[in-house]
């Protein structure tokens, strides 16, 4: 098991979080498609884990993946861990905050820039600083 710099009990991280975030971010829950706060988000800016704040993506890497969630071509190097996944009957690769631990979403190998990586996440994993907060 990965130890992360920030370890709360499940108390705790259900008091800081919504119950949303809470069963996505703990509970390797998933939204519904299309229904994300960030889906359709296309600021400047920075967005952070919404368990720990730490920054994960930045929004020149945002693009419509037209999948209804916030896809990202890649990470703030060093920010997310990468857990392989066979839940449901498929083999995927999971991505999780590097900080907390706490679930993001899945990264793919069909993202149509040079990376070739879609990062399917979770609006509710994750907040957003505007260029300049």
């Amino acid at each position: 098991m990965i130890k992360y710099k920030i370890n709360k009990t499940e108390d705790e991280w259900r008091k800081e979080l919504s119950e949303e975030q809470f069963r996505i971010l703990r509970e390797k829950g998933t939204e519904r498609p299309h229904t994300g706060t960030y889906n359709l988000h296309f600021e400047k800016g920075i967005y952070t884990c919404a368990g720990c704040n730490q920054k994960l993506f930045e929004s020149n890497g945002k693009f419509d993946a037209h999948c209804g969630w916030p896809s990202f071509d890649k990470s703030i190097k060093g920010t997310v861990d990468y857990v392989l996944d066979k839940t449901h009957g498929m083999t995927r690769t999971e991505i999780v905050c590097s900080n907390c631990g706490g679930h993001l979403g899945h990264v793919f190998n069909d993202g149509p820039t040079e990376t070739g990586a879609r990062y399917c996440v979770n609006s509710g994993s994750i907040d957003f600083e505007k260029d300049g907060q």
